[in-house]
C-alpha cells in the first residue's frame, strides 16, 4: 500500500491533475470514480489507484473487479489519494487513462455524420455536457477550435458522465478550413446566430449536418458564422436574449435526432 505523499507515483499523478501540457505530454488522462472507471476501456487503462474501501466495493462489481484484475492496481491510503484526487468528496478509485485517437477524416466519413462543431469554447462543464448530450442524440463526432477549453480537463471529464470514452472528438487550428472540408463533403452546416433567419426547427437535418456553437460569452465569430451554409435561430420569450451553449446544442442535436429517428 502506498502511505507516503512524497511517492513518486503520487506525485505524478497530482501534477497530471494540475496541468493539461503535462497530460498531454504523457497521452494520457485521469478518470475518479466508480462508474468512470468501470466504462474505461480496457485495453486502454494504464494505472489504477484504490483505497482499501474501494477496492471492496468494487469487487461487489463484476465489470469493475474484471478491471482491477486484468489491469492491475495499487492501493493507496485514504489521506494520499486524497491528494491525487481532484474532487472534494473522492469516492476512492481512479483510472489512468491512454487517450484515443481521431481524424477529422474519420469524422466526416459515413453516410450522414451528425457533427457540433464548437469555436472557443471556455466552460469545461459546458464542453463535458455537450459531449454527454451529444451520445444521446447520436452525434457522430465533435469538432473543437484550438481556443476550446481542454476535453481532458477533470471537470469535463466528469460532466461526461462516461461518453468521453465513446464519442469522437478532434481539435482543429484552423476551425474554417475544417468547415471547408465539411462543406466539401456534403455535410450542410448550420450556425446558432442571433442573426438566424429561420428558427432551427425549420430545416432539415436528415442528411450529413454540422452545428457551429460559438463561445460563451461573444458567440459566434463572424468570420466563422460566414463559412456556414445557413444561420438558425432558436425562438425566445421575454427578454432573454440566447441560452446557454450547453442548452443550445442540446436542442439542435435532439432535433436532429427527432427527425432522423421518423
Amino acid at each position: 500500500m502506498i502511505t507516503s505523499h512524497s511517492n513518486p507515483k503520487v506525485k505524478q499523478v497530482a501534477q497530471w491533475q494540475g496541468s493539461a501540457r503535462e497530460r498531454r505530454d504523457a497521452g494520457i488522462f485521469l478518470t475518479e470514480g466508480f462508474k468512470m472507471c468501470e466504462e474505461a476501456p480496457g485495453e486502454a487503462i494504464r494505472e489504477i489507484y484504490v483505497t482499501s474501501e474501494a477496492l471492496e466495493r468494487s469487487m461487489s462489481q463484476p465489470r469493475l473487479r474484471e478491471k482491477l484484475e486484468q489491469a492491475g492496481y495499487e492501493t493507496v491510503a485514504p489521506q494520499v489519494f486524497r491528494k491525487m484526487s481532484d474532487t472534494q468528496a473522492p469516492q476512492g478509485i481512479l483510472c489512468v487513462v491512454e487517450r484515443p485517437k481521431y481524424s477529422l477524416e474519420q469524422l466526416l466519413s459515413g453516410p450522414a455524420p451528425l457533427l457540433v462543431a464548437l469555436e472557443d469554447l471556455r466552460d469545461p462543464g459546458n464542453l463535458g455536457t455537450i459531449v454527454r448530450t451529444g451520445e444521446g442524440a447520436g452525434v457522430t463526432g465533435i469538432v473543437m477550435s484550438h481556443g476550446t477549453v481542454d476535453i481532458y480537463n477533470p471537470k469535463t471529464i466528469r460532466a461526461t458522465m462516461g461518453s468521453i470514452y465513446r464519442v469522437p472528438f478532434v481539435y482543429t487550428e484552423d476551425m474554417g478550413r475544417a468547415v471547408a472540408q465539411m462543406r466539401e463533403r456534403g455535410i450542410r452546416v448550420y450556425a446558432a446566430h442571433l442573426a438566424g433567419e429561420k428558427d432551427y426547427d425549420s430545416f432539415c437535418y436528415r442528411k450529413g449536418t454540422a452545428f457551429l456553437i460559438g463561445n460563451e460569452g461573444k458567440g459566434l465569430s463572424r468570420e466563422l458564422a460566414q463559412c456556414a451554409d445557413s444561420l438558425l435561430k432558436i425562438p425566445m420569450e421575454g427578454q432573454v436574449e440566447s441560452l446557454n451553449a450547453a442548452v443550445s446544442a442540446a436542442l439542435l442535436v435532439y432535433e436532429a435526432h427527432r427527425q432522423r429517428r421518423k
